[in-house]
């Protein structure tokens, strides 16, 4: 399956250019059997991360693990994931899940407050604030082009993913900080299906989480939070652990409570073998760069959408209302998608190129509906 050769641009001097080099090395390492257009549901892991983990399981095979040998992966990956959010590594915590930070942030609420939501939300974003009602924490829903101007006084949170799950919309950013902060109400924001393409500012939000098992290549159980300073003291580290210590490998047993004190003491027990194949997978990440990611995925999605009579969108997550028969097609062809909210999601990432949107889009053709 050809690779690289449909996406690299040449300059006038019939080279490629510099960015353009950089992505078909990184696409190189992707060999997928299929055209794989679902790394919204779950990313492709490129060769650098399977060797890696390959490594990392013989050594536990052969009983010549060290726990402590996982601690330098999880390091670098969490000062390369600050890198790519843009905040320092101190404000960035680690986990496994969404849902445990987005639980962390709602046991903070005050009792009785108001949460406003986007309608449709991904679950993980929106249990933990429901699952606080018998405190008297009010969730509240609309639509997502309304968040923004539903911002109210009585608002002490938003929670919402700078990325819809269902179908790739985009939170408006900028009007939701603006809103926020003429009402002193935060922002929980879940960038599980944007950091990886979508440049994100961490620093302009109290609390951010985002899995790292889709649009950052790792295998399921990374997750990262960041929190700003002046609100991690309003967070009682509930699920205090080891890992969380300020000298972790001297907090094995017994009191006192001995934490980081930067947001690391919010890290949650890691879940090493997966950690060491973020490490690389981020790297990878960082070679190609953010604005090359984000202009090659919504490149590629555009192209699929104006290939099948579709206006350009600013999502590289594509979706769209098919017949019935048009999954089954998808399979025959070798193009792998999902359904979700009843309708055909496809998700477009680095390991991508011009080759896989035009034999999706040639399957497609034809097959939406009319409310596609």
């Amino acid at each position: 399956m050809q690779k690289a050769e449909a996406t690299q641009k040449t300059g006038p001097d019939g080279r490629q250019s510099e960015a353009t080099s950089r992505l078909a090395r990184a696409q190189a390492e992707f060999d997928p059997d299929v055209v794989y257009l679902n790394t919204a549901s779950m990313g492709l892991p490129p060769r650098r991360c399977l060797d890696v983990l390959q490594g990392t399981l013989d050594e536990w095979r052969r009983g010549a693990a060290q726990a402590s040998s996982y601690d330098a992966p999880l390091a670098a990956a969490r000062t390369a994931y600050a890198g790519l959010v843009g905040v320092d590594p101190s404000r960035v915590a680690v986990g496994s899940q969404v849902s445990a930070f987005a639980g962390l942030v709602a046991a903070s609420l005050p009792d009785g407050c108001e949460v406003l939501t986007a309608a449709g939300e991904f679950t993980s974003v929106v249990f933990p604030f429901h699952a606080q009602a018998r405190r008297g924490v009010q969730v509240r829903e609309v639509p997502l082009e309304h968040l923004a101007e539903a911002v109210t006084s009585r608002t002490s949170l938003v929670a919402v993913s700078a990325v819809q799950s269902a179908d790739g919309r985009l939170a408006d950013l900028d009007a939701l900080t603006a809103a926020c902060e003429a009402t002193g109400a935060r922002i929980f924001l879940d960038t599980t299906q944007a950091v990886g393409w979508l440049p994100v500012d961490a620093s302009r939000f109290a609390y951010t989480a985002g899995g790292g098992y889709k649009w950052l290549l790792a295998p399921r159980g990374t997750c990262f939070f960041t929190v700003q300073a002046e609100f991690a003291d309003g967070l009682i580290p509930h699920a205090a652990n080891w890992f969380a210590g300020e000298e972790r490998w001297e907090s094995l047993y017994g009191g006192p409570l001995r934490l980081a004190k930067e947001a690391r003491r919010f890290d949650l027990s890691p879940v090493w073998h997966s950690w060491a194949a973020q490490a690389p997978a981020l790297d990878l990440l960082t070679e190609v760069g953010t604005d090359v990611l984000h202009e090659h995925a919504l490149g590629l999605a555009n192209t699929f959408r104006t290939d099948v009579g579709l206006p350009p969108g600013d999502s590289a997550i594509v979706s769209v209302a098919v017949d019935p028969g048009t999954p089954a097609l998808l399979e025959r062809a070798g193009v792998v998608g999902s359904i979700r909210a009843g309708r055909l999601r496809l998700a477009f990432h680095v390991n991508n190129t011009a080759d896989d949107a035009g034999r999706a889009a040639e399957v497609v053709a034809g097959h939406l509906t009319e409310d596609a």
